[in-house]
Order: C-alpha cells, then sequence, then structure tokens
C-alpha cells in the first residue's frame, strides 16, 4: 500500500511575507527613485557638457533603475500567496528578475565595449569640469544607493540582481571621475574609453555569475553545495524506521528555499506517523529543507524504473 504525504505544518510563512522581506521591497524601491532622479541628472549634465561619456553613463543608470523596478516588482510578486492555479506561490519570480537582469546586463556590457572602443579611435572633447562635477554626483548617490540596499542573504537572487546593477553603475561613475580627471590634468582623451572597458570586465564577471546561478535554479538542479548522497546516506542510517531511501530529488523554488521529495520504504511493523514526522524533523534542521514530500512504502517502490 502507498501513501502520499505532503508535509504542511510550518511552511506556510513560506507563503506570506514577513517583515524582512517587506524591508527590501521598501529598500528596493527608494533605491529606484534615488536611480531614477540621478539619472536625469547626468543625462541633463551630459547633455549641457557635450560628454558622450555622461550621456553613456545614464543610459547604464537607465538599464540600472529598470533592473531596480523588476526587483521590486519580483520582491513584491515574491510576497504574494499561493493561489490555485500556482500553489508555490510566485517566489521563483525572484529568479527569473535575476536572470533577466544578468542577460540584461551582459547586453550592456557589450553595449559599453562597443562605444569605448569607437571613441579609442575617434575621441570626442569633454568639458572635464562639468563631467567631473556630475560624475561625482553619480558617485555619491551611487554609494547611498548601495548602503540603502545593504547586505543580502547568498541566496538572495533579486537583491543580489539589484546590487550587481548598483555596483556596476558605481564601478562606471568612479571610472567617468577618473576620466574627468585624467582628461582634465593630463588631456589623455583616451583615458575615458580605457577606462569604460576595464569597466565593463568587472561587470561581466559579476553578471556571468549570476546568470549560471540563476539558470541552475531554473533547470531544478541541486542547491549549490549540497550533497544529495550524503543526505540518502544520513536518512537510510539515521532515521529508526526505515530500511531505504529512494527516488530522492533535491532543488530551489527559489534562493535560499530548498524543497524535496522521496520514497522512504518502512520496516515491517513500523509507525508510518512516527517516521514521517522523524524524517521531515532531520530534513529540516539538518538540512535546511523546509518542503518535503515524502512517499512511504511498505512494499517494493511500485513506479516502474523508480530507483534510476
Amino acid at each position: 500500500m502507498t501513501h502520499d504525504h505532503a508535509h504542511h505544518a510550518g511552511d506556510h510563512h513560506d507563503h506570506h511575507p514577513h517583515a524582512p522581506e517587506a524591508s527590501r521591497s521598501r529598500k528596493l524601491l527608494f533605491a529606484f527613485a534615488l536611480t531614477s532622479i540621478t539619472l536625469f541628472v547626468e543625462a541633463v549634465g551630459g547633455w549641457i557638457s557635450g560628454s558622450l561619456a555622461l550621456l553613456a553613463d545614464a543610459g547604464h543608470m537607465l538599464v540600472d533603475a529598470s533592473a531596480l523596478l523588476f526587483a521590486w516588482l519580483g520582491a513584491w510578486f515574491a510576497r504574494k500567496p499561493a493561489d490555485a492555479l500556482r500553489s508555490f506561490g510566485y517566489a521563483r519570480l525572484e529568479v527569473l528578475v535575476g536572470y533577466t537582469n544578468a542577460l540584461t546586463q551582459l547586453l550592456l556590457v557589450a553595449w559599453i565595449a562597443y562605444e569605448a572602443i569607437s571613441r579609442l579611435f575617434e575621441p570626442a572633447p569633454i568639458l572635464s569640469g562639468t563631467m567631473l562635477l556630475v560624475a561625482c554626483i553619480g558617485l555619491l548617490v551611487n554609494l547611498v544607493v548601495l548602503r540603502v540596499l545593504g547586505g543580502h542573504e547568498h541566496d538572495d537572487l533579486n537583491t543580489a540582481a539589484a546590487r550587481l546593477h548598483v555596483i556596476g553603475d558605481l564601478l562606471g561613475s568612479l571610472g567617468a571621475v577618473t576620466a574627468a580627471l585624467v582628461v582634465r590634468y593630463l588631456d589623455w582623451l583616451w583615458a575615458d574609453p580605457a577606462i569604460s572597458l576595464l569597466v565593463s570586465a568587472l561587470i561581466l564577471r559579476s553578471a556571468w555569475h549570476l546568470l549560471r546561478r540563476s539558470a541552475h535554479i531554473l533547470l531544478e538542479g541541486v542547491p549549490e553545495g549540497f550533497d544529495v548522497e550524503a543526505l540518502n546516506r544520513r536518512l537510510e542510517a539515521g532515521v529508526e524506521g526505515i530500511c531505504g531511501v529512494h527516488h530522492l530529488h533535491v532543488w530551489q523554488l527559489a534562493g535560499g528555499r530548498r524543497m524535496a521529495t522521496l520514497h522512504a520504504q518502512l520496516v515491517d511493523g513500523s509507525n508510518t506517523d512516527a517516521v514521517l514526522a522523524r524524517l521531515q524533523s532531520l530534513l529540516r534542521h539538518e538540512f535546511g529543507i523546509s518542503h518535503a514530500t515524502i512517499q512511504v512504502e511498505s512494499a517494493a517502490c511500485p513506479q516502474a524504473h523508480c530507483c534510476d
């Protein structure tokens, strides 16, 4: 006889907003507002000074503002409860936002590199004084935004995506400040595109890392650093009343939210409810798996090739 048991007690918090999640949402919205104001200032400053570097940085900040807006929308939707169509809620939107932002950043890097190479061959005059002033304002605002977003958990891909864009723009503003100083005092017009290429290389590394992490979750891969074989051995050796575990799968719904399904074969005469309680407790407290669906069996598994 086969029984399907899904653990629900204690999991309801996964589908309801928490105070920390609401706080992150407010921070993202505030960061979006600051970034939007700054990109307007940089665009006006670039138009007045004739600085292509400032206009390019304003375009960079436009992408950043969009990324922060999407991150806020992702955080907001992730807090919505489950419904009839989405039984796990909207948390995976966080990963979709992170994946999309990483792709956007890669496209931005390609555009920066193209513009920088063009300017190396055809340098344009820059009003370095105006450029320096506006770039310093942009640098200051990016520092404030980065401070507002604060630290984030390793698995929080949503905030990681937003911080990636802010850090990229912070580097862009720092490069604009450096280029303005070099152009102003040394008259090296090539410094602006050269620094832009260096910044784009730094952004590329972070964007690629985020893209890989997001794609891995979307492909239902095993959580980073998680050993499924070790979990299997621990369950078979550490839970009284079962003689075998198979068909074990572990994945993430979103960053930090581990899920599992498994089949557990019972020892004859075992108490099913007691075995389930021990399994759920071990999964939650030792392996951080917040939601597990466990099928218990008193005989050989009825599903053909399930052990494969």
